[in-house]
Parts: structure tokens; sequence; C-alpha cells
């Protein structure tokens, strides 16, 4: 059987606002996420390849709908910290369709961990939904 060749990306409206906080302060998290998710993300969920980038959150998610966190996150405008630039992406992943839905981004000197409550409510968006 062939490996499927294509993730469909979207976000959620928190993860575009924190998107849009992150280009004032930095310029170049556009061209790095195009990046991310060829290198971490695709690596990870279509090659199976793991580059220590991409980390299941644990206790959240469902089969269906896992929740990761993108630390490797190689942000040029950070110069000098290479993959390790403080940015960090949270998303879902759907396995059966090959969607990754972008939850939040944050920069991890403002913010030490992901905002589990954000997390819980998306999950319980996506059950309500369904």
């Amino acid at each position: 059987m062939e490996l499927p060749t294509r993730i469909d990306y979207c976000e959620t409206d928190s993860f575009t606002k924190d998107f849009r906080k992150l280009l004032k302060r930095f310029r170049t998290p556009k061209s790095d996420l195009q990046t991310a998710k060829r290198d971490a993300i695709e690596l990870y969920h279509l090659k199976n390849i793991d580059n220590q980038s991409v980390f299941r959150i644990q206790g959240v998610g469902t089969e269906a709908v896992q929740i990761y966190k993108l630390k490797k996150f190689a942000c040029k405008a950070l110069k000098g910290r290479g993959s390790k630039s403080g940015l960090r992406v949270i998303y879902a992943f759907y396995r059966e369709i090959l969607k990754v839905e972008f939850i939040e981004m944050y920069f991890k000197g403002d913010q030490e961990i992901e905002d589990k409550e954000r997390i819980r409510e998306y999950l319980k968006n996506y059950t309500a939904g369904d």
C-alpha cells in the first residue's frame, strides 16, 4: 500500500490570533511554519520518522484526534537559538483523514506550557460537532 503524501492543514481562530501576535514580534514565523510542516509534522505523521520534534501530549485527545506539541521550531528571526527557538505549536492530528488543525502557538519566554483549558475546549467542540 502506498503511503499518503498530503496532510490538510487548518487553524483555529485562537491560533490565528496567537500567530498574528508573534508575527509582530518576529518576522519569520510564516516561512518557519512551512518548514516545520515539511521537516517535522509530515516526517512524523507520513513517514514515521521521529526526529524528536513532535511529542504527543498525554492525557488529552482521543484515538481519532490526538494532540501534539511541536517543540523544535526553528525561528530564523531568533538567531543563535537554532531549532530550540522557544516557539511552541500545539495541534490536533486527525489520523484517519490526515488533517492537522493548529490550536495554539506561543513563545516559551511568555508562557511556560500549553493552555490545557484551550485544548479541552477544542476537544469539547470537536466531540460536540461529531
